[in-house]
Formats: structure tokens, C-alpha cells, sequence
């Protein structure tokens, strides 16, 4: 049984990986590294699994002090940032995006 996930562990971690990345680009510097920030800025460690729509969102369209990223990070970017923080969120839930 655990090989027929896998595939879908590996995918969702290699998205999670380019996650970080585009993270470490665009996100850090506001919002902390590994996601820890000084409260300043929101803590997207608190963003449940259900909240997928929220993130798009705020990303795309900006949000209080954070500017919109619409045409700067992409659809798959989106998808990839947020594997990375359901890898980091405090509730745990699924990291498979929606």
C-alpha cells in the first residue's frame, strides 16, 4: 500500500520544495523565514487547509500592506507556495492542494 503513494508523497514534496523557493524569492522578507515571522506581517502557519481560496486571493490581489503579485507569481506558483506552508502549518492537515 505504501507504494502506491508514493508517487503522490513524492510529487507533493517536490512541489513543496519549489514552494519554498518561490517563498524564500518573494515571501521571506515579510513574512519570515520557514514562515516564523515577528508579527508583523500575517503568520501563514495559521492558514488552514481550507483556506486555499483565502491565500489565492490575498496573493493575487494584495492584502493591508502587501502588495498584489497578480502576473508576477503564477497559478503553479500559488499551488506550489502553498504545499510548502501546509508543510509548515500549525493544524497539519492535508498539504495536498485543493
Amino acid at each position: 500500500m505504501a507504494l502506491l503513494s508514493a508517487p503522490s508523497w513524492a510529487q507533493t514534496s517536490e512541489l513543496a520544495e519549489k514552494g519554498e523557493r518561490i517563498y524564500n524569492n518573494y515571501c521571506q522578507t515579510c513574512h519570515g523565514e520557514s514562515l516564523v515571522n515577528s508579527g508583523q506581517s500575517f503568520d501563514l502557519r495559521k492558514l488552514k487547509a481550507s483556506e486555499q481560496p483565502r491565500f489565492e486571493a490575498s496573493v493575487q490581489n494584495g492584502k493591508n500592506q502587501m502588495p498584489p503579485w497578480r502576473g508576477v507569481v503564477s497559478v503553479s506558483d500559488m499551488q506550489a507556495l502553498w504545499a510548502y506552508i501546509r508543510t509548515l502549518a500549525n493544524d497539519k492537515e492535508s498539504v495536498a492542494t485543493q
